[in-house]
């Protein structure tokens, strides 16, 4: 973090220059974890804005929360018998179980991985 002042009338008001953030893709997961820690968790969000780690942190959290949520589908869907045969036989009886299956999936992750500090 650059740290330089600019001088306004007579006080000097720090310029907060962040340093570059790592490249990563804008998703889902991290949305909603920006959102929360920003309205809910103001002190930790300042913290790591400052720090220049929000993005890292961001980061880290779109992927855990990634993988647990494929995990999740994978084995709510082998265990309630959502297969590829189901999907072949009924497309949207498939489609319902899947939507339902994501639908709770997220919700898991929100709870577990999202909203946690």
């Amino acid at each position: 973090m650059n740290l330089t002042y600019e001088k306004c009338g007579d006080y000097l008001i720090p310029n907060l220059i962040p340093d570059p953030e790592p490249a990563g893709e804008v998703r889902k997961f991290e949305l909603m974890r920006k959102s929360y820690v920003e309205n809910h968790r103001r002190g930790i969000y300042s913290g790591l804005l400052l720090s220049g780690k929000l993005k890292e942190h961001l980061l880290m959290i779109q992927e855990q929360a990634e993988e647990r949520f494929d995990l999740l589908i994978e084995q709510m869907a082998k265990q309630e018998g959502v297969t590829e045969q189901l999907k072949a036989q009924n497309q949207m009886l498939w489609v319902r179980r899947m939507n339902n299956i994501r639908a709770r999936a997220e919700e898991i992750v929100r709870e577990e991985i999202i909203y946690c500090l």
